[in-house]
Formats: structure tokens, sequence, C-alpha cells
């Protein structure tokens, strides 16, 4: 499947903002504040928004925990059907633009939208790319026990099972490890 940089950019910023969310009552939000929300928007790149507040934080909320049922979805029918109802509500507004040094791209979002919407239309377009190709498997959640963060599978053969596997994969390793060893000491 070939992912262009600008949709490689969206699901890097989709996985993300779902990740931003917190995974329990007890955890923290990723994104506490306004503040938060416009480093989230400069680390990511986010072009052409103006100025954030309340408001802005409260949608992009809301469609974070859309997103998030996204990657929760148990088929691709039912992804369509909320990638097509976040990407409608957004009004999407194709366009080619080429702008801060990239070449010609394509924006979904309307000139002039929210950033709740510049995201659902986008990031969903670029989710969307996933369902049509029939890719949508690669939408996934880490299968380590204690850790259910968003990533997006792009190995050649689809057998990601980690957000990293540095940290949960090692660690599950590291543990499966230990406890061969301690039934073979005996």
């Amino acid at each position: 499947m070939l992912i262009t940089h600008d949709t490689r950019c969206a699901l890097d910023t989709v996985v993300d903002l779902v990740n931003t969310a917190p995974e329990d009552d007890t955890a923290a939000d990723g994104l506490p504040d306004v503040a938060a929300l416009a480093e989230f928007t400069r680390g990511h790149a986010v072009s052409d928004i103006g100025t954030l507040s309340e408001p802005d934080l409260a949608a992009v909320r809301e469609i974070r925990s859309r997103f998030a049922g996204i990657f929760a979805a148990p088929d691709a029918r039912t992804a369509a059907a909320m990638i097509n109802e976040l990407v409608a509500a957004a009004g999407t507004t194709p366009r080619l633009t080429d702008h801060d040094g990239y070449d010609w791209h394509v924006h979904y979002f309307a000139p002039g939208a929210s950033l709740a919407d510049h995201l659902a239309a986008d990031c969903g377009m670029a989710l969307a790319f996933f369902v049509v190709a029939g890719e949508e498997e690669r939408l996934r959640r880490c299968e380590a026990p204690d850790c259910r963060r968003a990533f997006v599978d792009l190995s050649r053969n689809r057998s990601r099972r980690y957000c990293d596997s540095r940290t949960c994969g090692n660690r599950l390793h590291v543990a499966a490890y230990r406890a061969r060893r301690k039934e073979a000491a005996g």
C-alpha cells in the first residue's frame, strides 16, 4: 500500500491524538488544557488553524473518542460507517495545496475550518484509505495486557502486535523468558 507523506502525517496525528486519551479514570488526560492542545498542533505541524480556545479543546476531545471507536471497530463495514459519519460532519472540501515547503498535496478540510473539523477531515480520510485498500486490520491496539495504545501496523507482513517493541513487546518477552527459566529451574 502506497502511503503519501500527508497521509502518513495524518496517520501519525490520529494515532497520537487517540493515545492522549486517559486509559482509565485514574490516568491523566494527555490534552489537559488549551496549551497542551496548542503544543499538540505544533508538534504535528497542523497548518491553517487560528487561536485555540476551550470549545476547540472540547471538540477535539470529542473527535478523539470517535477516532478511538474506529480503532476498536470489529469490521470494515463498522469502521467505514464511523469514518463516513466523522468526515461528513467535518464538511470536507478537498483541495490541492502547496505550503510550508511541501509539494502539492490534498487537504480535506474547508478553509477556515475549526481544528476539530480539520483533524476529522484529514485524519478521517487517512483512515478511509486503509478501509478502501482492505487494510483496516492494520489499525490496531497494543496487545500488551497493561497497554491499549493505538498504532498503525505498517509492517510488511502485518505482524506488529505492540505499540512499541522496545517497551511493551520487550517487557512481555522478558517476562516470558523469566517465567520459562523459573519453570525450568523447578
